[in-house]
């Protein structure tokens, strides 16, 4: 670890952490739009820059060829399109014995790249796609350290995300595509956001999940506060058996919120079916598959009228979880977990960040015949700031660590991460 820590402070400057350039906040604040956003790029400036190359060069050298294919119209006007680059290295110490690879305590390296294009047809509307890539060192993706930008794809290009949001009347939006998240259909449940791991994402990783796929679903807000979402995923719709086949994986949430100018409480309610996408805030009793559960995320965040001061952001999540049907792994009957996340901002210059979050994995409270669980006491936490050298640049430096977070006391970890991302 002082070789790692060693590294990081040599690498700084070559690291790189991405935010998501759609995330549910953004999500939300775009269906409540009703103003057309400037297009980064379209049809006249792709025209120009063939044009300004072609002069450069001098026009009868072969530059200038075909410049009418990107005509007025092949790339529409309404089309947002934005990048981001992201690179981290780091290490955690203790890895090893939860994977049992000698080789992941070793410093690593990992990245991701993608592409965000929304593109609206009637101003109110949004079509979303994703295109992304992304490599790195095995450790990083490993759920009881899963780093929140992790993307293993061993570097080919793909569609990551793809939905059509739209309408409905003036209070309803709704969701559709064969590449959708559960979350992304949510009224915000937390404004923390996590510097390291996805384990702290939405107030606590654990009973929300994540799996991007056939999807559906409506949220519908009011203008006093209250709203209401629901929405559902198949992780085997685009297969043979279809959507809502007898035994495809499935998740059905449904939301009821209630968000003011500085606070939000809300709870979601979760059924779900042989879905295994809770683990990343779980021990290995937490982690029980079987053939139904249901689930309960209680969620509240409060924010100080100004930043700047020592007061932070507070983010609150508490989940149950229970497992009924035919188990397939373990025999845990209930499980909870519970979160706490903290922010300062602007402490020492504009847009920077201050984070610090605690969390109780989802552990096992109850187990099939009853008597003693066999239970671990896990915990996790990280820290770090985060700031920014420019408009389109941000570098987080964080630690984090846990105790007995998998299946026994010996389970403890203590981990360094350098991650920057490049917005473009």
């Amino acid at each position: 670890m002082l070789v790692a820590g060693a590294t990081l402070s040599l690498l700084a400057p070559m690291t790189a952490q991405a935010s998501d350039i759609v995330n549910i906040e953004e999500m939300n604040s775009y269906s409540r739009s009703k103003k057309k956003k400037s297009p980064k790029f379209d049809s006249k400036t792709f025209t120009n820059d063939i044009s300004d190359v072609a002069n450069i060069k001098g026009g009868n050298n072969g530059l200038d060829v075909q410049q009418n294919i990107f005509e007025a119209g092949t790339f529409s006007d309404t089309t947002v399109m934005g990048g981001v680059a992201v690179m981290w290295v780091g290490a955690i110490d203790g890895a090893d014995e939860i994977t049992g690879n000698a080789t992941d305590e070793g410093t690593s390296t990992g990245y991701t790249y993608k592409w965000d294009l929304n593109t609206s047809f009637t101003g109110d509307d949004n079509l979303y796609v994703r295109l992304k890539t992304g490599e790195q060192g095995d450790v990083w993706k490993n759920k009881y350290f899963y780093h929140i930008e992790t993307k293993d794809n061993s570097d080919l290009l793909e569609v990551d995300k793809m939905w059509y949001t739209f309408p409905v009347g003036e209070k309803i939006t709704a969701f559709v595509g064969p590449r959708i998240e559960n979350y992304y259909m949510y009224i915000t449940p937390s404004i923390y956001k996590p510097g390291a791991l996805k384990s702290f994402k939405l107030g606590g990783n654990s009973n929300f999940g994540a799996s991007t796929d056939v999807g559906l679903g409506i949220k519908y807000e009011l203008d006093n506060g209250f709203g209401f979402a629901t929405g559902v995923v198949d992780k085997e719709a685009d297969e043979d058996e279809g959507f809502f086949s007898p035994d495809s994986p499935l998740k059905w949430d449904t939301q009821l919120a209630y968000t003011a100018d500085r606070w939000h409480v809300s709870g979601t309610l979760s059924t779900a079916r042989n879905w295994t996408a809770h683990d990343y805030n779980a021990t290995a009793l937490g982690r029980q598959v079987a053939r139904d559960s249901n689930g309960l995320a209680l969620r509240a965040y409060w924010m100080p009228e100004e930043y700047g001061t020592n007061i932070p952001d507070i983010s609150f999540g508490y989940d149950t979880k229970s497992y009924g049907g035919v188990f397939t792994a373990g025999n845990t009957t209930e499980a909870t977990s519970y979160f706490v996340g903290f922010t300062w901002k602007d402490m020492i210059q504009a847009d920077d960040r201050i984070g610090f979050a605690f969390t109780q994995p989802l552990a096992a409270t109850e187990v099939q015949g009853g008597g003693a669980t066999g239970e671990v006491d896990p915990q996790v936490w990280e820290l770090y700031y985060s700031f920014r050298p420019n408009d389109s640049m941000e570098i987080t430096p964080a630690i984090f660590g846990g105790n007995d977070i998998a299946a026994d006391e010996e389970d403890d970890i203590f981990g360094m991460l350098l991650t920057t991302k490049f917005k473009f």
